[in-house]
């Protein structure tokens, strides 16, 4: 429709042409004719028509070879047009073809960077996400940073205007326009929330430093469009990825790791301990008279104290350890490179920090504690965790809120002896 608007007044004018020099070329062998049979003046006169008759047509074809070049020029723009347009559906479908392979947002945001290089090479590009806490977007990936264009490392939501609306906005300051709280610089720069499923998780900036920038920022905006959206779907489906592997790795009260993952992640340190010659040591908890704690408070006081308890392992550890919900209210703890001794000493300040929480909770909490080691007192994974869960009974047996280790090996069968005490609360 728009292509036969555009060329509909060439034709008319071409048809109007063809009327003309028809008439102007009868007349012209009409005029031609008559000097034949006219003499003397008439004859003059006849061909004096005839001259100005060939004039005529030399006049009007000059003008239809004129409006046949505008049209043949106004086809090839709307051939380079559809070509371009053609170029940029490619390179889209492209994108999501590649977004559908992306892990996480790294792999998203390369993928847009290259996308963006192809499609607007001239613009300068920044990708946010938001974090876990959803309190701020994090810079993922920047593209064409110059001294002008130099994206923040953190955005708050609360001062973006085209965060606050769900819509693209432009910010230009030499144009006048309402800038974003976060926009400094002399940069113009669009902004266009990624939305999906009725959530925001992200933003794409898009930045021009030059002339009339305002202008070419809006004449971007389908492009723009199109990136946000392709990127928005794949935010949103690493986001669910992501939410399905923490259910399948994580308890949904504590958010401690499941005993699944632990038994995965023991092989692993234990693999990797052999060929180092290094210590990986297991602790057991128990969480003492746990089911009085619920029956004389509540089943509510008593998730309270788990994940009160779980905070404080994740607290106290280092990253490399791993902490677990073994069952109810078990928790063990892995500690890669960690003697028998170490262990015990971390068992004793982890039993102190339980101990502590009974004045902020108002009621008694304890735990007891059993350690065992490869290769000091086990073998390996298969004798690793019973003897721990064996010291760890014995620390009950003991009088609770205490921590016990599992005894050496020996090599000689008259050296073994049961669990002993290693530290008393």
């Amino acid at each position: 429709m728009q292509k036969e608007g555009l060329l509909a007044p060439n034709n008319r004018q071409n048809k109007g042409l063809r009327h003309a020099m028809h008439g102007v070329m009868a007349l012209n062998v009409a005029a031609a004719a008559s000097t034949i049979f006219l003499d003397g003046h008439r004859a003059l006169i006849a061909g004096g028509v005839a001259v100005t008759c060939s004039v005529l047509v030399l006049l009007v074809a000059l003008a239809a070879t004129r409006l046949v070049a505008a049209d043949m020029k106004q086809h090839l723009e709307l051939f380079d047009q559809a070509q371009g347009t053609s170029r940029q559906i490619e390179e889209l479908f492209a994108m999501t073809d590649m977004l559908q392979a992306a892990e996480d947002h790294d792999d998203a945001g390369a993928v847009l960077m290259a996308t963006a290089h192809r499609l607007l090479p001239e613009y300068g590009g920044a990708l946010y996400v938001f974090n876990n806490s959803r309190d701020r977007l994090d810079l993922a990936k920047a593209w064409n940073v110059s001294e002008n264009f130099d994206p923040a490392a953190t955005l708050l939501p609360g001062n973006c205007w085209a965060l606050k609306r769900g819509k693209p906005h432009i910010n230009d300051a030499s144009s006048d326009t309402l800038c974003c709280m976060h926009h400094i610089g002399s940069v113009a720069t669009v902004e266009v929330p990624m939305m999906a499923r009725g959530q925001v998780f992200g933003l794409l900036m898009l930045a021009y430093d030059g002339a009339e920038a305002f202008q070419n920022l809006k004449g971007i905006r389908r492009v723009t469009r199109a990136l946000a959206d392709s990127m928005s779907l794949a935010l949103s489906n690493i986001a669910l990825r992501e939410k399905l592997r923490t259910q399948s790795l994580r308890d949904p009260l504590t958010g401690l790791y499941n005993r699944r993952y632990m038994e995965d992640a023991l092989e692993r340190y234990l693999s990797l301990a052999e060929r180092t010659g290094a210590a990986t040591s297991v602790v057991m908890i128990d969480l003492d008279n746990f089911k009085r704690l619920n029956d004389n408070y509540g089943h509510a006081k008593g998730d309270a104290v788990l994940r009160d308890v779980a905070g404080q392992f994740v607290g106290a550890l280092r990253p490399s350890d791993v902490v677990a919900r073994y069952g109810g209210e078990e928790l063990m703890v892995i500690l890669p490179n960690c003697g028998v001794e170490d262990a015990a000493a971390k068992a004793e300040m982890l039993r102190m920090r339980i101990e502590s929480l009974s004045e902020v909770h108002g009621a008694p909490i304890s735990a007891s504690f059993g350690v065992a080691t490869v290769p000091e007192t086990s073998i390996n994974a298969a004798d690793v965790i019973p003897m721990a869960d064996a010291a760890l009974y014995a620390a009950k047996n003991a009088g609770k809120n205490c921590v016990i280790a599992a005894d050496k090996r020996s090599t000689s069968p008259d050296d073994l002896v049961g669990p002993r005490l290693a530290v008393t609360g």
